[in-house]
């Protein structure tokens, strides 16, 4: 499809990528670490070069232990450790770059960065605007709900519609929560339904649908031609509640409070210079200074 679209990055995701994957090699005058910076803004001048987005928007992680999710289930995401004060920093530091660039940030104590995505791309769409949320994480599989929305794995090069999100993981994405609901989450402690694992919790889906119809027809689970079916629909009734909780935690809202407008965004020779300056005060010179610059210089052809 030709014409406008918007593309939603996931910039923790990539932050934190950066953070484990890179050496402790780039530091500030007074020594806070920088290879998460690093890593972060090489991720996004390359991407911004690349596409040279009319809308675009990026999302942060600052709800750990404050989410809403935490109030409905105190062990949401409860293994997580805060930053410590340098990865605080570079955080912080990511954010600063990235509102430099003039890409419209969101990010708060009571929504997630995923909830942010969702009603991002909700007034996208109200604009007739199709989104691309770049992200590594395929729970925000559940964004993508029109026939030209993509989940992009930008890092892996991997970018899927619904009919590729569908094949890849064998439920739709207006599934994904459901699923994750039945299977649990490890990574954000979310805990599955025993002894449902990743096969059956799609099969069930196919059958069913989704989770009201499925429990509206539990005692049906026992007669499918599913692997000791007749276990799988005991524990299902023994563990709905969890399921229904479950559901509450890995759903994204869509309606986050204070946002009801999409922005617009202009990739622009200024913002891209002011980020060169920066990054020269953070002891950043060299290759991302260079591309900062030679990037600027297109810009303002």
């Amino acid at each position: 499809m030709s014409g406008p679209r918007a593309y939603l990055i996931d910039a923790s995701i990539y932050i934190f990528r950066a953070w484990f994957s890179l050496p402790d090699q780039w530091h500030t005058s007074d020594g806070m670490p920088l290879n998460a910076v690093y890593g972060y803004t090489r991720f996004l001048l390359e991407f911004l070069r690349e596409q040279q987005p009319s809308h675009c928007a990026a999302t942060f992680d600052q709800s750990l232990g404050s989410c809403f999710r935490n109030e409905l289930y105190p062990g949401y995401k409860a293994s997580r450790e805060l930053p410590d004060e340098a990865l605080g920093f570079q955080l912080d530091t990511c954010r600063e770059i990235t509102e430099r660039l003039g890409i419209p940030s969101y990010g708060g104590a009571e929504y997630e960065a995923d909830d942010y995505l969702a009603s991002l791309a909700r007034l996208y769409r109200r604009r007739d605007i199709p989104v691309t949320v770049v992200t590594r994480d395929k729970d925000l599989g559940q964004i993508i709900a029109g026939p030209d929305d993509q989940w992009w794995d930008y890092a892996a090069g991997v970018c899927l519609d619904v009919d590729g999100f569908t094949s890849r993981f064998s439920v739709r994405p207006d599934q994904f929560a459901d699923y994750l609901a039945l299977v649990g989450d490890p990574v954000d402690d979310v805990p599955g339904v025993p002894g449902i694992g990743a096969k059956t919790a799609a099969a069930l889906l196919q059958v069913f649908g989704d989770l009201d119809r499925l429990a509206a027809n539990l005692g049906q689970v026992g007669d499918l031609s599913l692997r000791g079916a007749r276990r799988v629909q005991e524990r299902l009734e023994e563990h709905w509640p969890a399921v229904e909780l479950a559901r509450s935690l890995t759903t994204l809202e869509q309606r986050v409070p204070g946002l009801d407008r999409a922005p617009d965004f202009e990739l622009a020779a200024g913002p891209m210079e002011d980020v060169a300056d920066y990054l020269v005060e953070l002891n950043l010179e060299g290759p991302l200074v260079r591309r900062c610059r030679a990037l600027a210089r297109e810009l303002a052809k």
